[in-house]
């Protein structure tokens, strides 16, 4: 029993008293690692760094080197840089576990890759961390970037750490005891629990507000509490671990967007909020700027530039801060805007927390839980000032509201007494006025009586124009097939009697007592004596010719009842084609064999229209063509009148085309207003396209001219099948 003893004096002895002679001996250029939960400790002090700037250097290069110098720093600052850094350094397991934890404080760091001896192989081993892959890809699923070292307890281990970022490479390295770290990253996250939970709250509250009040400055300003609240997750490492873990290429440029919709929605806000276009118009321009600047740092972060893109982000948010908080001084001092002052109280202490927070990374401030968190703490302050800023605004609205309505009250009260001193005045007026009026509504009425008499005057005489006009050319398109008949008569009656003569002479002959061969010859004899051949032929000659004329005169007449139904007044479902060749028909002699008619007519379905008055159009237009043609080629051939139709969908195109003379855009503009003419006098009275203007637009159709002088018009009529 006292051999036991002895034994486990000399154990006790062996583990409480050789751990510390062997740690005076190792422990030298180490970081100590013990079994104190309560508290971890950063390890920049004995951290040696070696910049490679190639970025190709391998451990094995790096080693041989010997070229690491320490910082003697808590915190490693090694600015934005796209050379790769080394880290070194000893940890000593004072402890009796072989796990302990390493961690980097900082969830912006893109690579890091850890290299330690294997204690059996005596080869270097390595674990990556790499931001361009899913989170829960990491061997340690910690919001930030963590490594589990195995070491013998009681022994000192040389660690190298590879790093490489687009962003500011800072370092808060901290080693110890695993819950030890886990309890400070609990209050970290504590804390940013209650900051996210700041963020929502006012998130809902402003959101609901904007739906009461429908004011844009609550819609901007929920906005940019989303575009902070976003930034923060990016910061933190909560966004890539809870809400976009397999999305790394997001997580990497939404370092940048984030950042960016913050610039855009703070613009938009201060703008708003501010008035800051009507209060300072100049600065207000200003704010471009920096909206093109933001939008030039995304499209770098899109092309790959993300080392460029980060410098951009940190040069343009000082830039942005200090020109909205002098905007927002500019306009208290000078406008005396209270809003104002709100907005220049929230954005200062959010600018002093950053202030503070890019102090601490450069070791100024020491790095504890409260400056890490000092940006959280200034954006949640800034975010609820600006809230109380939104409300003592529209308490302001309100307040200007009720004055303006006491003052909108006091000046009804003023008007309704005016109101009841003039009743009495007006009252006087109003009897005069209407005596007035009843006599000057006598002559208008009147006058519009006149002037709807004159109105039908002036159709009826165009009408009359136009009649004079086809009654002369009637009369020579009859003239011809009459005389043709008239002089076929004539000849025919002579024929006539020359075979009455023949049928009385044969009576003769056959009642005569002689032989039959004489009868012959005397009736033979006879007929070769009035030639009885050609008697035929002119006979048959002369009726055909009777018979054209009259055909010819019947097909007139067909075309003149056609066309002369101009009084008309019910709608009919009629053939455009038949109404164009009856036009024809009655303007023939116009054409006087010199202008060639071209005809291209489509099959039509039956259009319900006034054909009456569609004829009555073509005609003027047709008249029009056929006039300018005459002044272009006098009586020389040449002319071509072209006439066209065509039906798509549920319209009907008519186009009446000419190579005359052509008008310029001035004669177009006026073409269709009364008593416009660009005949000489006596030759047209204005009318006739203005009456064909008001008959299409009476068939709920269009007229299309299209000219060109020298060349020729064409006019499109576009007629609906259904009226």
């Amino acid at each position: 029993m006292k051999y036991l003893v002895g034994i486990f004096f000399i154990f006790c002895l062996l583990t409480f008293v050789t751990p510390h002679k062997i740690g005076a001996q190792q422990i030298q250029d180490s970081f100590i690692v013990t079994n104190n939960v309560e508290q971890f400790s950063y390890i920049g002090q004995i951290v040696a760094t070696y910049e490679d700037k190639t970025g190709q250097e391998t451990l094995q290069q790096v080693i041989n080197k010997n070229a690491f110098v320490k910082r003697n720093t808590t915190i490693l600052n090694l600015g934005v840089t796209p050379s790769v850094f080394w880290l070194r350094f000893n940890l000593y397991n004072a402890t009796g576990n072989f796990k302990n934890l390493l961690e980097i404080e900082n969830p912006l760091i893109e690579q890091i890759t850890l290299y330690y001896k294997n204690d059996t192989t005596q080869f270097f081993d390595s674990v990556s961390i790499n931001k361009n892959k899913p989170f829960f890809q990491r061997p340690i699923t910690n919001l930030n970037m963590a490594y589990l070292l195995s070491q013998a307890p009681f022994s000192t281990k040389t660690y190298y750490l590879r790093i490489k970022s687009n962003t500011q490479i800072i370092l808060p390295l901290k080693a110890g005891n695993v819950i030890a770290i886990n309890e400070g990253d609990s209050d970290k996250n504590l804390l940013s629990a209650i900051y996210f939970g700041i963020m929502i709250v006012m998130f809902l509250y402003n959101l609901f507000v904007y739906l009461s009040v429908k004011d844009k400055s609550y819609l901007y300003y929920i906005l940019y509490i989303l575009s902070v609240a976003l930034v923060q997750l990016n910061i933190t490492g909560f966004g890539f671990k809870y809400l976009w873990p397999d999305f790394p290429r997001f997580e990497r440029f939404s370092l940048y967007l984030f950042p960016s919709l913050t610039a855009f929605t703070s613009i938009a806000f201060i703008t708003q909020f501010l008035n800051t276009k009507e209060f300072v118009p100049k600065l207000h321009k200003g704010f471009l700027i920096f909206i093109f600047a933001y939008i030039f740092t995304l499209l770098n972060a899109g092309w790959g530039k993300e080392n460029l893109s980060y410098n951009l982000l940190n040069i343009n948010a000082l830039p942005l801060s200090l020109y909205m908080i002098g905007v927002a001084l500019l306009i208290r001092v000078k406008h005396k805007y209270r809003p104002a002052l709100f907005f220049l109280l929230a954005w200062t202490l959010f600018l002093i927390s950053i202030i503070v927070f890019v102090t601490k990374d450069f070791g100024l401030l020491p790095y504890n839980l409260f400056t890490v968190s000092i940006i959280q703490i200034g954006s949640a302050a800034e975010v609820v000032l600006l809230s109380i800023a939104l409300a003592d605004r529209i308490n302001i609205f309100k307040r200007e509201k009720e004055e303006s309505q006491a003052a909108a009250l006091n000046a009804a009260k003023e008007n309704e007494r005016l109101i009841r001193e003039q009743n009495v005045i007006l009252e006087t007026k109003v009897t005069e006025r209407t005596l007035e009026l009843k006599s000057a509504n006598n002559d208008l009425n009147k006058a519009i009586k006149d002037l709807k008499e004159a109105e039908s005057q002036l159709v009826e005489q165009e009408k009359m124009a136009s009649l004079g006009q086809l009654t002369a050319g009637i009369a020579h398109e009859i003239n011809n097939p009459i005389n043709f008949v008239t002089s076929n008569v004539n000849p025919l009656k002579r024929d006539v009697e020359i075979l009455l003569d023949m049928v009385n002479t044969i009576e003769n002959v056959t009642y005569a007592n002689i032989p039959i061969t004489e009868k012959e010859e005397q009736i033979k004899a006879f007929k070769e004596e009035i030639d009885f051949d050609y008697l035929k032929e002119e006979i048959h000659h002369l009726l055909t010719g009777i018979n054209e004329g009259a055909s010819r005169t019947a097909e007139i007449v067909k075309g003149l009842r056609i066309f002369s139904r101009l009084d008309e007044d019910d709608l009919k479902r009629a053939n455009i084609n038949e109404g164009l060749d009856s036009t024809i028909v009655i303007i023939n002699n116009l054409l006087n064999n010199r202008i060639q008619l071209v005809k291209n007519y489509s099959d039509l379905p039956l259009v319900e229209c006034y054909p009456g008055k569609l004829n009555q159009v073509f005609l003027n237009i047709i008249t029009n063509a056929i006039y300018a043609i005459n002044k272009k080629f006098q009586d020389q051939p040449g002319g071509v009148l072209t006439i066209a139709t065509r039906s798509e969908n549920d319209w009907v195109f008519i186009s009446i085309a000419d190579n005359g003379t052509g008008m310029d855009e001035n004669t177009k503009k006026k073409l269709f207003e009364p008593f416009f003419t660009t005949k000489d006098v006596g030759e047209g009275t204005g009318l006739g396209l203005s009456i064909a203007y008001n008959t299409i637009t009476k068939h709920n159709g269009r007229i299309v001219v299209n000219s060109v002088i020298g060349k020729g018009t064409e006019f499109i009529l576009e007629i609906p099948l259904i009226h």
